[in-house]
């Protein structure tokens, strides 16, 4: 192990998802999907807002490509956007989609950074959801099919896939609690989402096998490990049932032990599971993508219709972020570990960690110069170069989090990477564009790339890392 703590061929990145970024929503052949009609629902969305032009990527990738190459990532993890590929969600290909991946795929390759696709980020085609969505099985044949598509549109060039990113918060989020695309609230159809989504990625996972592409192919969840309030057992059986949902649910299949009895029982899930299914979604993966925001602590309450694993979190003094998530970076060497060693995961990857803060823009040009590296802006430069963004609050959140990533390898975990989410201010879900995680600011009218101090910060780690590597 180097001096700094990290491996030699440890991976520095950025993520993104195409609804956040993308834009151009009815170009080229795109279909609909999910979010585009839960963005236009009127009350979905708390800034009224909507993914149409996003970031504007779709047009802009280039820009977004020399950003990276700026910022010194030799990853970056983005999301194909199935309706782009097949707009109804099945049948013949759309070739400008394709075209439109390739472009990027070449555009990262030409300048040393290697792609890393996720296949579903949340934006499923309408029509599949007009017809039922995840809760039906046949959304996840319709999805392998689209893997298909694309495995043999980029197999050559790309040796990272993800198959589906956080199902828990397409499952939970959208068929139960409502507060994302499709904006439902039916437990029962949530869990049926949660083993069709799983089953997704298990074909997903054998197609690629077959294949026989060079490369790795994992998931990628948002787990938890929540904390106990108290040093009690009580409190830490309370803990241990607060992270079933985020994290048994979905790692206990995908490593061959079924889904947890505790969470079926207690919480009535009936999962539709059929012959050979969970061998399936059991096929070996190359990697688990953790995505880590914030550390919940929790104490035991009564178990009951309303609150089946008996638990509920406490509020804490700890400093917040914009969302009101406790910044806790000791909180994600403990969720690693405990992966780690209870599942034994091949290799772990933080594919997302950030966070979003108020950002106050200030005038730079009697600082650091007008034509400065720090000021210079990517599309409209003339509008950027003149402001900088002093985030000094989530340059700290970066670089504790990134501390407790060395602490994990010190400890054993094989953290084989880590994805600064987001490389842009983007499109925040049910959020709008109120909340700003990006590394980079993006100006609404121009869609000028404005880099932030934190964009500073994180090159100046990346570049650290390779001189230690010398």
């Amino acid at each position: 192990m180097r001096s700094d703590g990290f491996p030699d061929d440890f991976v520095w990145g950025c993520s993104t998802s195409s609804y956040q970024v993308e834009g151009a929503v009815d170009e080229d052949g795109r279909g609909v999907s999910i979010w585009d009609t839960f963005s236009h629902t009127k009350g979905k969305i708390r800034d009224g807002s909507n993914g149409d032009v996003a970031c504007d990527s779709y047009h802009r990738f280039e820009d977004d490509t020399e950003l990276l190459e700026r910022l010194g990532v030799n990853a970056y993890r983005f999301s194909i956007a199935w309706p782009r590929i097949q707009p109804n969600g099945k049948g013949r290909a759309n070739q400008k989609g394709i075209d439109h991946y390739s472009r990027l795929v070449d555009g990262l390759l030409e300048k040393g950074i290697e792609p890393w696709p996720t296949l579903y980020h949340w934006d499923l085609p309408q029509t599949l959801q007009d017809a039922g969505g995840w809760p039906e099985r046949d959304t996840a044949y319709r999805f392998a099919d689209y893997a298909d598509i694309m495995f043999r549109a980029l197999e050559s060039r790309v040796h990272h896939w993800v198959s589906v990113n956080e199902p828990w918060c397409s499952a939970f989020l959208g068929y139960r609690d409502g507060e994302h695309a499709p904006g439902l609230h039916d437990a029962r159809l949530a869990h049926r989402a949660v083993h069709h989504l799983l089953l997704a990625h298990g074909l997903s996972n054998e197609i690629f096998r077959q294949t026989g592409m060079e490369g790795e192919f994992g998931i990628v969840i948002n787990p938890v490990c929540r904390r106990p309030a108290q040093d009690t057992e009580a409190h830490r059986q309370a803990a241990r049932r607060a992270s079933l949902e985020q994290t048994n649910l979905w790692l206990d299949p995908v490593f061959g032990r079924g889904y947890p009895q505790e969470y079926v029982q207690a919480c009535g899930a009936e999962m539709p599971v059929l012959d050979g299914d969970l061998e399936l979604i059991a096929k070996p993966v190359d990697f688990v993508g953790v995505n880590y925001y914030e550390e919940n602590c929790v104490e035991p309450c009564p178990q009951g219709p309303d609150n089946p694993l008996g638990y509920r979190i406490v509020p804490t003094t700890l400093p917040k972020t914009a969302m009101g998530w406790d910044v806790v970076p000791e909180g994600l060497r403990r969720l690693l570990v405990w992966i780690s060693n209870e599942w034994k995961p091949k290799a772990l990857y933080v594919t997302e960690n950030g966070a979003a803060f108020v950002d106050i823009p200030s005038r730079s040009a009697g600082e650091e110069g007008e034509n400065s590296e720090a000021t210079r802006g990517i599309g409209s430069q003339s509008a950027a170069r003149q402001v900088r963004i002093h985030d000094t609050e989530r340059i700290a959140y970066l670089r504790g989090h990134i501390d407790a990533c060395r602490e994990a390898i010190a400890q054993g975990v094989p953290l084989k990477g880590y994805f600064v989410w987001s490389l842009l201010d983007n499109f925040e879900w049910s959020w709008g564009y109120s909340m700003k995680f990006g590394l980079t600011a993006v100006d609404a009218d121009t869609q000028a790339r404005l880099p932030k101090d934190s964009f500073e910060f994180y090159r100046a780690v990346i570049d650290a890392a390779q001189d230690a590597r010398i």
